[in-house]
């Protein structure tokens, strides 16, 4: 018996999708899985081995409701105790964690060097973080905690250089990639870039770079801008493609940077496969990340990356497949690399190479590292 742990699961995120897909793995296994949730919306499977237990929190305020779903989970735990309690949410309680979220002081560390005097001084005061640097350090350190799942050595390093936990109990499992299921797609790249950069309104002549993600501020899409405001070249274009409530200043940063008319906002989309069909490169300058599961999603479509340090995907990159910036925030630094990038545009040999490289990273292959883990503690 498993107890899952994942409060949100509706949002079509990164952690929803891989919860849904290690609960689906685990059934299929033949355990039996309880999931406790705040919501009661049907999942995309079904399976009798599967219950869910739906809470239901009505609180204002984001500290309020991580409370008050933790207790409500302990509680819970107390009266239907199991051997195995595995979560994607940060709670003071389980014995398996998969921390895609990474961790949340080097998060704050990573703001800190980027925000004003005032904001990071309200970091120590702030209900939110203080609840949720509470509850992953006692989640972190506690004694029956058996394994710790991270996407990343970047979030392995970093958890061992915040809290007390035992290394052995630390398991990195990179990411995976929908790659068989996108095998169809990458085929069709070069005969569909054309007509989709038409839909789209770009110029398929142009070299298309593609950023893609929601929050532009963490994402790094101001170092972009910048950037690419630097290059001589103006043979280049830019989709902007994600959700974020301040696009209208990017727009504005943009238009200021003398960029109107090569950048393009396109807002969040649920299909974006055209915009890989497109992309010559994707940028993820990410000032904080985990693990960017779209840096394996443009790799999968034969996409070469520009990524950040700050990005734990860059630890996947090979020398033909992209770049690692050494310092995202000097300017040059990424209008160079953009340089590098346009004097080796994506081929279809390229782009089979750089597919075929992360065939190891399969979403099938990596969910397997997870769930066979869990499952030993069960057999």
């Amino acid at each position: 018996m498993i107890t899952f742990i994942k409060s949100s699961i509706s949002h079509p995120g990164g952690l929803e999708k891989a919860a849904i897909a290690i609960m689906k793995e685990l059934c299929l296994s033949g355990a039996p899985v309880t999931l406790l949730t705040t919501e009661m919306q049907d999942l995309p499977f079904h399976h009798p081995l599967l219950s869910i237990v739906s809470f239901p929190i009505w609180k204002p305020l984001s500290v309020v409701k991580i409370l008050h779903f933790d207790h409500l989970c302990q509680q819970y735990l107390k009266t239907h105790p199991t051997p195995i309690v595995f979560s994607l949410d940060r709670n003071r309680y389980q014995t398996h964690i998969r921390a895609g979220n990474g961790v949340y002081p080097a998060f704050l560390a990573s703001r800190a060097n980027h925000e004003s005097f005032w904001k990071r001084a309200s970091f120590s005061i702030n209900p939110l973080h203080r609840t949720i640097l509470t509850m992953e350090k006692r989640a972190f350190e506690h004694p029956d905690l058996q394994q710790l799942f991270v996407n990343s050595h970047q979030v392995e390093r970093d958890v061992l250089h915040y809290y007390h936990v035992e290394p052995s109990k630390i398991c990195v499992v990179h990411n995976g990639v929908a790659w068989k299921e996108l095998e169809s797609h990458f085929n069709a790249w070069e005969t569909l870039r054309p007509q989709q950069a038409k839909k789209w309104g770009l110029d398929p002549h142009c070299y298309q770079i593609l950023f893609l993600g929601h929050n532009f501020r963490r994402k790094g899409l101001d170092r972009l801008l910048r950037g690419l405001a630097h290059l001589n070249d103006k043979n280049v274009q830019l989709s902007v493609v994600g959700h974020d409530k301040k696009t209208p200043l990017y727009q504005q940063l943009a238009e200021r940077l003398g960029l109107k008319g090569r950048v393009f906002f396109f807002g969040p989309l649920r299909e974006t496969v055209a915009f890989f069909q497109i992309a010559d490169l994707l940028a993820i300058p990410s000032y904080y990340d985990p693990f960017a599961n779209v840096t394996v999603e443009a790799l999968g479509m034969g996409v070469p990356v520009l990524s950040s340090k700050e990005n734990g995907g860059h630890e996947i990159l090979e020398e033909h497949m992209g770049q690692t910036l050494e310092n995202a925030d000097d300017v040059e630094c990424v209008a160079q690399a953009l340089r590098k990038a346009m004097h080796t545009p994506k081929t279809a040999d390229r782009a089979d190479r750089i597919r075929k490289s992360i065939a190891h990273l399969d979403f099938g292959i990596q969910l397997k590292k997870i769930t066979e883990e869990i499952l030993i503690k069960i057999n």
